[in-house]
Parts: C-alpha cells; structure tokens; sequence
C-alpha cells in the first residue's frame, strides 16, 4: 500500500450544525489552525449575535462575578475552623455583639472580593479589553461582585454553623454554585440558550450581577436597568444575612 504524500490532506466531511447560530466555534478555531490561519478564538466567537466583535469584553463581566461567587461559597470554612479550633465557643460568652461575628467575616471577604476584581480587570485591560462606561462601570461591576459574594459568603457561614463539617459544606456549596454558574449569563447570552435554559437563568443572582456588570461596562442599558439587578442583589444579600443569623441562633443554643 502506498504511503499518501506528505503534503497531501487527510479527507474529511464537514457536516452542518443544528443551527447557525449554535456552530461550535471552537471546532470552527481548530479547523482554521488545521489549515495554517492563526485566527485568534476571540475573533470567530465575535461574528456570533451578541458579542459585539469581542467575546474577551463580553465575558470580563462573568469572569468576576464568578471568582465572588466562588470566593463566598467558600467563606464558611472560617467558621468551621473557629468551631474547631474552640475561637467562636469562645467568643460566645464576649460581650461581642453576635451579628458582628458574621458580618466581620462579610467585610473580610468583600475586601477579597474587590481585590480579586482589580486583579482580573487589570489583566482583562493587558490581553487588550476595553469598556466603554469607563470608571462608573467598573464601579458597578465591584459592587455586584461585592454584593453577590457577600449574599453568598452569608449563606455559605450559615450552612457551616449548621453542617460543622468541612466535607458537608464544601459538597453542598459546589452543589449549588456550579448549577449557578452554568445556568448563568456568564458565558452566553439568553437569545442563544434553549428557551428552558433562558428562563431559568433570570431568576439567577450571579446573572443578575452580570448583566448588571456588563450593562455598565459596555454602556447599553439605562441606569434603570443597572438599578434594578444591583437593587435585586441588594436584597438577595439580606435574607442571606438574615438566614446566617438564625442559623447562628441555632448553633448558640446547642453550644
């Protein structure tokens, strides 16, 4: 059997997508690579509806409010390891005001929090994102992160208080952010989900924070808009602190 020519292309068929606008754009990236075009990803991803010619700005917003979301779903360790160590059986009989105990936690990771996104922002700007709201946007897209981690972090130091397990929180917390995070605005927009899809993700806090980001980032929406998602993680962040209270009242009585 003759051995093909160097030179010579393996054949292959290329088959159409379900639709044109769910085309898998990576499969798309390696058959460019294939045949020698260095087109970057960010630059296909773009002619997609949606995107306006740069995924990387698109998905900048995401990106952060992930990273708090991850941030807060782990802060409950903290008080699992004051529960081990004797530190919170031991600030139970201070004259501490037992509210300050969560909310201390809170600050700390909100300071995180907001370290975490200068960080991504700065190497969003260096790989070459640019955003259109300036330093008005970049303050909206903190405080969603800020309030969204925090709502998380409360929710996450009430499941400790309750499970004081290490193995109990983290299982429960990844089973939660992760079903968020990919039943989210973060990587697609609705108008490309499947209608179930796209229903279930506007009663997502983390979609809510993003699309609140990067309305304000990119300067399409009103103020309205912005408002109202940033007034609806508001809110999200009180019951969390409300219910990491109560589980705190529970832990007190049994200690």
């Amino acid at each position: 059997m003759d051995e093909p020519e160097s030179d010579e292309l393996l054949p292959f068929e290329i088959r159409s997508q379900p639709d044109d606008e769910a085309c898998g754009a990576t499969c798309l990236h390696a058959v460019y690579r294939y045949f020698g075009e260095e087109m970057p990803i960010a630059g296909i991803l773009g002619d997609l509806p949606g995107f306006g010619g740069s995924y990387l700005d698109f998905l900048v917003p995401g990106v952060v409010a992930m990273s708090a979301l991850s941030t807060g779903g782990w802060a409950g360790t903290a008080s699992i390891e004051d529960m081990d160590r004797g530190v919170m059986g031991r600030m139970l009989v201070t004259p501490v005001h037992r509210g300050a105990i969560i909310t201390g936690h809170l600050v700390q990771g909100a300071l995180i929090i907001v370290i975490q996104a200068l960080i991504l922002v700065g190497l969003a700007f260096v790989m070459g994102a640019r955003f259109d709201g300036g330093p008005a946007g970049m303050a909206v897209t903190f405080l969603a992160a800020v309030l969204l981690g925090s709502a998380a972090g409360a929710l996450s130091h009430g499941l400790a208080l309750l499970a004081r397990t290490q193995e109990t929180l983290i299982a429960a917390s990844q089973g939660i952010i992760l079903p968020m995070t990919f039943l989210s605005t973060a990587f697609m927009i609705p108008a490309l989900m499947p209608d179930w899809m796209a229903t279930v993700v506007q009663y997502n806090p983390l979609t809510w924070a993003v699309d609140a980001s990067r309305a304000a980032l990119d300067a399409t929406e009103d103020a309205t808009y912005v408002v109202v998602r940033l007034g609806w993680l508001a809110a999200f962040l009180v019951v969390s602190v409300v219910l990491a209270l109560r589980a705190f009242g529970r832990y007190r009585r049994a200690a």
